[in-house]
């Protein structure tokens, strides 16, 4: 409130003034010496620039789309969820959670058409955070917080919006700036000492600049709403980051607001427990395949429930029907699914049987069993047995470490 009340008044005084990048005193980088994303062969996405609203007299983000032309309709897409979220109750708190847009436009450059969206300047990702310590896991109280807001993101989008995220991970949730002075810095830094760059075939490439540690952070924001879907319709569609994938979604059962859950569940496991907790390496195939994340799915969490796979129309490419297992199944695991008719039956030997208490090797005592039951309200097989956000911000291990 006090904020945004500042930049209104600021915006009284007039317009900002132009600042000219003239300082030709730069480190000029070899044309055969890759530079950031050059190193990654299929990135075709985004840059990312701190820019002046010299009218608003205000920073903001710019985030450019490279290829415009190659990503078809996934640009008004993107744009549509954007509108939902504007359209939406301007009452809920979860509004401040998400990252909205502040405007677009499209760009032309000698390569064509670039889509151009402007969002407020937020620091850094909570996976650039994460790799700022050195044990590479998040402390609790930080953990709880994250967590805490992210379910107040989900239950806007999900109740007020009508959204489905379908891409968390810790590089989409962003800590906010209270200190304008990390956007000045940034500035002077870049007219004192510019950062370095080439050219090539007259395009400019820059190396990135970081933003200092602001004096004052703000709250973690859930961004980047480029693979969002709508929830008020049949889904069917294959969403979500390979590792972070729900069930019913390799399966190809309806997929609804529940599969952001599944997805918030298998990212804790890499922002506090220092490692996956799935990993889908198929082990003759040596990459992501589906039936080897199925399998360890099975091995941590026991037999999909008959619902599930009744609903799948890829169920009877991972499962039999008849309660016989395939032959390259363990035999230990033959006798574990007699009981059921959702044995694996694809050409895998499951993973070796474990739980969450074995995997789970940083906690003790009630403070371990309060945040497992927490890990299980997400991870469950049937879609609707998974806590909801509004259920999960009072969740009990996250108001413990959110009011220490």
């Amino acid at each position: 409130m006090a904020r945004s009340l500042f930049q209104a008044l600021t915006r009284l005084q007039g317009a900002w003034k132009p600042l000219s990048f003239i300082n030709t005193n730069f480190t000029r980088i070899p044309l055969n010496q890759l530079v950031e994303e050059e190193t990654l062969p299929d990135y075709v996405a985004t840059t990312v620039w701190l820019a002046r609203d010299l009218k608003g007299r205000q920073h903001v983000a710019l985030k450019l789309f490279i290829h415009s032309r190659s990503m078809g309709s996934q640009l008004d897409d993107e744009i549509n969820m954007y509108k939902r979220m504007e359209g939406a109750s301007k009452r809920h708190p979860g509004r401040d959670a998400v990252r909205t847009l502040l405007d677009t436009f499209d760009l032309d450059g000698p390569a064509g058409e670039h889509r151009c969206l402007v969002h407020t300047p937020l620091w850094d990702s909570v996976l650039t955070f994460l790799y700022r310590n050195p044990v590479r896991r998040l402390p609790e109280p930080v953990l709880a917080g994250i967590l805490q807001r992210v379910f107040l993101a989900l239950d806007f989008l999900h109740t007020e919006c009508k959204i489905v995220h379908a891409d968390i991970k810790a590089d989409n949730i962003m800590f906010g700036i209270e200190d304008d002075s990390v956007f000045s810095h940034f500035e002077q830094e870049e007219l004192r000492d510019p950062c370095p760059r080439k050219e090539v075939d007259g395009r400019t490439i820059y190396t990135s600049r970081q933003l200092r540690m602001p004096k004052r952070w703000g709250a973690p924001v859930l961004c980047d709403f480029g693979s969002a879907m709508p929830g008020d319709r049949e889904n069917w569609d294959k969403i979500q980051p390979d590792i972070y994938r729900a069930p019913e979604v390799i399966l190809e059962a309806p997929w609804t607001y529940s599969a952001d859950m599944w997805n918030v569940g298998c990212m804790i496991w890499d922002i506090f427990e220092g490692g996956h907790l799935f990993t889908g390496k198929d082990p003759e195939l040596k990459t992501y395949k589906s039936r080897a994340h199925l399998a360890e799915m099975v091995a941590l969490l026991g037999p999909p429930p008959a619902t599930l796979l009744a609903r799948g129309k890829l169920s009877d490419k991972f499962f039999s029907q008849d309660g016989k297992s395939h032959p390259s199944i363990h035999d230990a695991f033959n006798v574990l699914y007699a009981a059921y008719h959702g044995e694996l039956c694809t050409d895998i030997s499951l993973p070796d049987r474990t739980t969450l208490e074995e995997r789970e090797t940083t906690l003790a005592g009630q403070d371990k069993a309060s945040f497992l039951r927490l890990v299980r309200k997400l991870l469950a097989w049937e879609p609707a047995e998974r806590g909801t956000p509004n259920e999960l911000m009072d969740d009990e291990w996250i108001l413990k470490h959110t009011r220490e």
